[in-house]
């Protein structure tokens, strides 16, 4: 065989080597985080060959699906409940779980200097909707009404509150104009710490229960290198600072 021959049938091999480990990792990635989550799964599939599917939604609504049958590697939560419970029903693998960020919650507008810095709006009524995400499916919707009831304004907020399914879709009402303001994740609307667009108020982390952000490998994923590969390239030092310049913090 000729040195041509020999080099192309190893560049053939290589190929086919490559085929054959590369897999497919299916996530459930709570709204929050979709935009980490693409530039991580860019980063890991570049570096792997691995194919990285994501499903995104309310947590509370990623959870049905999985106790549903949906088949899913691994479930990135915004919370640390929801990954505890799976663990307990035997939908997930002891051990497994990691707190991979700790949100933040705006009070968000599109509109330059609507909303001062201390969140004074809401005493006002200089708005007529405010858009939340369902507080029984998402966390982040949660940490809303929270917020409200601390600050003693939950009878004067009930009319006003436009409910989302997701925290996604709380911030395209805002977007949008269908709500003046909404509670969203910094990660949406921010670039570091610092809103990028509009107006809004970070709100103080006392104000609410910690949104610890958990995931666990979901049992399905049990027998998918990728999938625990994919836990660990999110555990590195590369994704935590990827996930820092979202917003989010790290414990």
């Amino acid at each position: 065989m000729s040195l041509c021959c020999r080099a192309l049938t190893l560049f053939a091999l290589l190929i086919a080597s490559s085929t054959l480990w590369a897999a497919e990792v299916r996530l459930a990635v709570a709204a929050n985080f979709a935009a980490p989550m693409r530039s991580l799964a860019q980063s890991f599939e570049k570096n792997t060959g691995h194919k990285v599917i994501v499903a995104l939604g309310a947590t509370g609504q990623l959870y049905a699906q999985i106790k549903n049958g949906a088949p899913f590697d691994v479930l990135l939560a915004a919370d640390d409940e929801t990954p505890k419970k799976l663990e307990s029903e035997g939908l997930a693998i002891s051990g497994s779980r990691a707190t991979y960020a700790i949100g933040r919650l705006v009070l968000w507008s599109k509109r330059e200097g609507l909303i001062d810095t201390k969140g004074e709006i809401l005493k006002t009524s200089r708005f007529d909707r405010i858009a939340i995400a369902n507080p029984k499916l998402s966390p982040y919707g949660a940490a809303a009404m929270e917020v409200i009831e601390r600050l003693g304004l939950t009878q004067a907020m009930q009319p006003k509150i436009v409910e989302a399914a997701n925290i996604t879709q709380a911030h395209q009402f805002v977007a949008s104009g269908n709500a003046v303001i909404g509670f969203v994740a910094l990660a949406q609307v921010s670039e570091g710490s610092t809103i990028k667009d509009g107006s809004g108020w970070i709100v103080p982390e006392p104000l609410h229960s910690p949104i610890q952000q958990d995931l666990i490998l979901l049992a399905r994923g049990k027998a998918n290198p990728a999938a625990r590969q994919l836990i660990e390239f999110l555990r590195s030092d590369a994704a935590k600072a990827v996930i820092r310049s979202y917003g989010y913090t790290l414990p």
